[in-house]
């Protein structure tokens, strides 16, 4: 299976060809010519995740055909699906998690998935039901390239260091105006505490990049430095991470798909669509620890080992 890049393209593909066009010199890239589904060929499953691992977000237009079912079965040629242990999901499926404001799940913090577990996500597959007409987009930020364009000295400093990621962040605190109805659990997100550390710099595990392991939401502290230090060293780092020059930013229509390496990126949203409505689904694959430069693997302080997959985490109820 070929993937053909380019910068400009018309949205058609040959026969056995699967395009990626470029949305940014850093991050992110458009493929065009897929009708996603379970049942598409091993070729083009590599492919896609070619690109994937290239371009950190992938998106894919207008894919309407897709209902939870088919979602969950094209996730599923991407890696093994999980469950999360902090959230239910959506009704009648085994994986999905339901995003909008009436569920809770919203944040605009910048934030890797699920950090506070050492086995934290691979990849997630997100599918927009219902956008507003104005705003909600998405941005991603790319970690390799952040870990990349560090200053030699910050290098040397943060590739020894492991960090604690917790999940019982009060939301309240960091989006203070946003509405109650778009606070989970009333504002919190420890209904069940996960706490977990990690090494601040993962190697990629399929591309061998180094990538920054941080984000704002769930990252508390460096081992060995107090929180006031700790604070000023992950606003250093995280501000490297969000550079312009390192992100992307999607403007949804209903019907696209977003799928992005959870292990080399960040995400957040633009919460700029007022009282619109603004749905959509996630499917998330299992992932695996981190480990750092050092050898270092991500270890379980709190809570569950591991997420575990869809039929194990079933099977415990």
């Amino acid at each position: 299976m070929d993937l053909n890049e380019t910068a400009h393209a018309a949205p058609t593909t040959a026969d056995g060809e699967v395009e990626a066009v470029r949305l940014t010199g850093c991050i992110g890239a458009e493929i065009r010519g897929v009708a996603l589904s379970g049942a598409l060929s091993e070729a083009v499953v590599a492919a896609i995740r070619a690109a994937l691992l290239k371009h950190k977000v992938i998106f894919f237009r207008d894919q309407h055909h897709l209902d939870d079912p088919t979602q969950e079965a094209f996730a599923e040629r991407l890696g093994e699906l999980m469950r999360l242990p902090t959230v239910d999901e959506t009704g009648g499926s085994r994986s999905l998690l339901d995003l909008q404001p009436s569920s809770g799940y919203f944040t605009t913090i910048w934030h890797t998935d699920s950090t506070f577990m050492a086995s934290y996500p691979e990849a997630s597959i997100l599918r927009a039901i219902t956008m507003p007409s104005v705003g909600g987009d998405t941005m991603w930020a790319n970690t390799a390239a952040a870990y990349r364009d560090l200053p030699a000295p910050l290098k040397a400093l943060v590739e020894d260091l492991t960090c604690i990621h917790r999940n019982n962040t009060d939301m309240r605190e960091r989006h203070g105006e946003l509405p109650a109805e778009r606070l989970q659990n009333g504002g919190r997100l420890d209904a069940k505490v996960f706490e977990t550390e990690h090494p601040v710099v993962s190697i990629h595990p399929e591309t061998g990049e180094r990538c920054l392991l941080l984000g704002a939401q769930f990252t508390r502290r460096f081992v060995g430095l107090t929180l006031e230090d700790s604070q000023r060293l992950i606003g250093v780092l995280q501000d490297h991470v969000t550079r312009p020059e390192h992100t992307v930013r999607w403007r949804w229509r209903a019907g696209d798909v977003a799928v992005w390496d959870n292990r080399a990126t960040q995400h957040r949203v633009v919460a700029d669509y007022g009282d619109e409505v603004r749905h959509l689904r996630r499917a998330t694959v299992r992932g695996v620890p981190a480990v750092g430069p050092n050898g270092f693997r991500s270890r379980q302080v709190s809570g569950e080992a591991t997420a575990g997959t869809v039929e194990r985490m079933a099977a415990m109820g």
